[in-house]
């Protein structure tokens, strides 16, 4: 079983989000790069090794697919999807907080 409380890497992170409706591969390419003003781009190798890690753990399902094209599958988060993406998002404003100690000095 995966553990819950491992940080997501930042590809995981945004595929995530990505999937929240359903969208093909390549879709998810160009969403990640609109979200991350071009700093993040994943490249073919990186999301369709992370796609099959989602597939694996259950966070994401395969929504539909063209006959006969590897190239139209489209893919949507699932509810356990959504709770590592919660607690992902718990654990890294919990770093935020922390972090702003610093810099208010407290």
């Amino acid at each position: 079983m995966e553990n819950k409380n491992q940080p997501l890497t930042e590809a995981l992170f945004y595929i995530l989000l990505a999937v929240r409706k359903p969208i093909h591969g390549y879709g998810i390419i160009q969403e990640v790069e609109e979200m991350t003003g071009g700093r993040v781009s994943l490249g073919p190798g990186t999301l369709y090794g992370a796609i099959n890690t989602l597939l694996e753990r259950g966070w994401i399902v395969l929504y539909s697919a063209e006959l006969g094209s590897r190239k139209k599958k489209e893919y949507v988060i699932t509810a356990a999807g959504r709770e590592a993406f919660a607690a992902e998002m718990a654990r890294l404003r919990e770093l935020a907080r922390n972090g702003e100690k610093m810099e208010d000095g407290t």
